[in-house]
């Protein structure tokens, strides 16, 4: 790569800007980089943070050593994720586009699924839940207005004798929000139609009241749709991102009745979007710590608790720029508009190019001619090197 980069330099005439063309190759390889924006969820960071480190060791990943005979990858990160959801069974895909797709597929190739227009969404990258479902082989019907859908709707596209539904299926809004006139019908209201509720959750959440967190649920998670209260309210499947509100790796869940999940995990493109072991490690003990109630040994939930007079605690003692208070906000499309309470340090003027290109970058932020880098997604080991860093800014 070095030897490119020279042959590049010297093709181009300028020989001189070998080195300059080989550090833009290797900043833009993967690194670890302090996330001082707030934004505990960033998608361009990687979402949620997570331990990846593992022996060069090989595992039982297909083995059951109950037996010694062939096992399946299926069955060890996703009982635990069912356990903790409360769900029959689980089985985990690549992301939550994945987990959406195999559903159609698995259970609608070829048939209808009924959605309301008002959650006919585009998430990140482009990909539409229309264009997802026309992939996998299912047909749409859409119901309602982009404002409103009643159960009425959904009712009469499924009874409809020319229709022949296998699936309705519910989308989170997940990144953005109707406001005003509006109505669309609860999970529970559908679960009697004649056909199983499918529910895209999105963003992860287990548990509406948060037994992992010792003071229960903040504020500003509520009306977030939770995987253990959607199935309680009639949905048949869940499916949800596994790096997001859940707070592990990059992966898509699909949970709840084990018929279903089984059906789907018997589909051909179940072998193609399933993940290896390192997420489905990383997946193990993100679920095992739901189980054991430990929230505080998973990093989103960490710092999405952290106290503001913790951080303010914090920013005092690291001793440059001017303390202020800021607002976080969850990201990676949940909870849009969501804001939470924080603290960071603010340095004047526009610093963030200098920031981002330090041996082990910080991503901050700019506000009101300020450059401000905010504690509540900064790990307290990095508070001396944020120390450091910010005093050696000119």
């Amino acid at each position: 790569m070095l030897v490119e980069a020279a042959r590049t330099a010297i093709a181009d005439g300028q020989p001189g800007s070998a080195r300059e063309i080989a550090t833009k190759t290797a900043r833009r390889m993967l690194t670890p980089v302090v996330n001082a924006t707030g934004t505990i969820l960033h998608t361009n960071l990687g979402r949620a943070p997570v331990a990846a480190n593992q022996e060069a060791s090989y595992s039982n990943l297909e083995l059951d050593l109950t037996t010694g005979e062939r096992g399946s990858r299926m069955d060890t990160a996703g009982a635990l994720i069912a356990r903790a959801a409360g769900a029959e069974a689980a089985i985990v895909v690549n992301n939550c586009a994945a987990a959406v797709l195999l559903v159609l597929a698995g259970l609608a190739d070829g048939r209808d699924v009924v959605v309301s227009r008002s959650e006919l969404v585009e998430i990140g990258g482009g990909f539409r839940i229309p264009e997802v479902m026309d992939r996998s082989g299912a047909r749409l019907i859409e119901v309602g207005t982009t404002n409103r859908t009643r159960a009425a709707d959904y009712a009469k596209a499924v009874d409809d004798p020319g229709s022949d539904v296998a699936v309705v299926l519910q989308v989170h809004q997940s990144n953005y929000r109707i406001i005003g006139f509006t109505e669309s019908p609860t999970t529970k209201e559908l679960a009697s139609l004649a056909a199983p509720v499918v529910a895209d959750i999105g963003s992860g959440l287990l548990d509406s009241r948060c037994p992992w967190l010792e003071g229960g649920p903040p504020g500003w998670l509520a009306d977030e749709p939770a995987a253990r209260q959607t199935l309680g309210a009639g949905a048949r499947l869940v499916t949800f991102s596994g790096d997001k509100l859940f707070g592990g790796p990059q992966a898509g869940i699909i949970a709840g009745d084990a018929e279903l999940v089984a059906q789907c995990a018997r589909h051909p493109l179940a072998r193609a979007l399933r993940p290896g072991s390192l997420v489905l490690g990383a997946l193990q003990q993100t679920a095992l710590a739901y189980l054991n109630n430990d929230g505080q040994s998973i990093p989103f939930w960490q710092m999405a608790s952290l106290t503001v007079e913790s951080l303010r605690q914090r920013a005092s003692a690291i001793g440059v720029g001017t303390v202020v208070d800021t607002l976080a906000t969850p990201g990676g499309g949940t909870l849009p508009g969501v804001e939470i309470p924080s603290v960071g340090i603010a340095i004047g003027g526009d610093h963030r190019n200098f920031l981002r290109n330090l041996g082990r970058p910080i991503i901050a932020r700019i506000e009101k001619d300020e450059t401000v880098v905010d504690l509540r997604t900064v790990q307290p080991t990095d508070d001396q090197y944020l120390a450091e860093s910010l005093g050696s800014i000119n």
